[in-house]
């Protein structure tokens, strides 16, 4: 495999996503660390790569993917032993519906360009954070109700796939704008299970920050 770039910024919970895949798998990849802060994802080289100024963009096999979920699914075929998509179609349904529900629903109108955006259209001082508390919580909650149908260790069986890579950046980020977990049991059972794992260790924003 010729040399793997992330351009990555270390909070993003896209780029998380996509750090945590790489590690499960075992693939060796270099960072280009993307300051969304100073805005350097609007940078003409960096929209030469990615058109939408997003994190993260993946570089492999001299190919430039975009977008997290679809470079995860692609680092799945790559390897589909690596246990990211089940095999079965019904399980991968499952798995794709605990992903979709974090990627699609919440993270969307979470996202830092959103929720800045929400703060310049009132005088409120505290409208971000409570804008992303609402929508995290009111997410999380949902996904409790899903998580519960299904055991295991991990949020679909006993070991992490797509939905887990999914949710333990959601988590870092409900966390981080001060969500009460108290009753999402599952999700913080889940979550502690994904923290004992290296690939999981190595890609936390603590560990990356640069």
């Amino acid at each position: 495999m010729s040399d793997v770039v992330l351009y990555d910024y270390w909070r993003s919970s896209a780029s998380y996503r996509v750090r945590i895949a790489l590690n499960i798998l075992g693939i060796g990849y270099r960072t280009v660390p993307i300051n969304l802060l100073d805005g350097e994802q609007k940078s003409p080289d960096y929209l030469d790569l990615n058109p939408q100024g997003f994190v993260p963009t993946l570089v492999i096999d001299g190919r430039i993917m975009t977008q997290s979920l679809a470079i995860i699914e692609y680092l799945a075929e790559l390897r589909p032993d690596g246990g990211l998509i089940p095999p079965e179609i019904t399980d991968r349904q499952h798995v794709r519906e605990l992903a979709y529900a974090i990627a699609m629903d919440i993270h969307p109108i979470c996202n830092m360009h959103v929720a800045a955006h929400v703060a310049t259209m009132t005088d409120k001082a505290d409208a971000r954070e409570d804008w992303m508390r609402h929508f995290i919580a009111s997410g999380l909650r949902k996904l409790e109700i899903m998580l519960r149908k299904f055991d295991g260790a991990f949020g679909f069986g006993d070991t992490p796939t797509l939905a887990d890579i999914c949710l333990v950046p959601q988590v870092y980020n409900a966390r981080r704008w001060g969500v009460d977990l108290t009753d999402l049991r599952r999700i913080v059972e889940i979550d502690e299970n994904c923290a004992k794992l290296p690939a999981f260790q190595a890609a936390h924003p603590d560990r990356v920050k640069v």
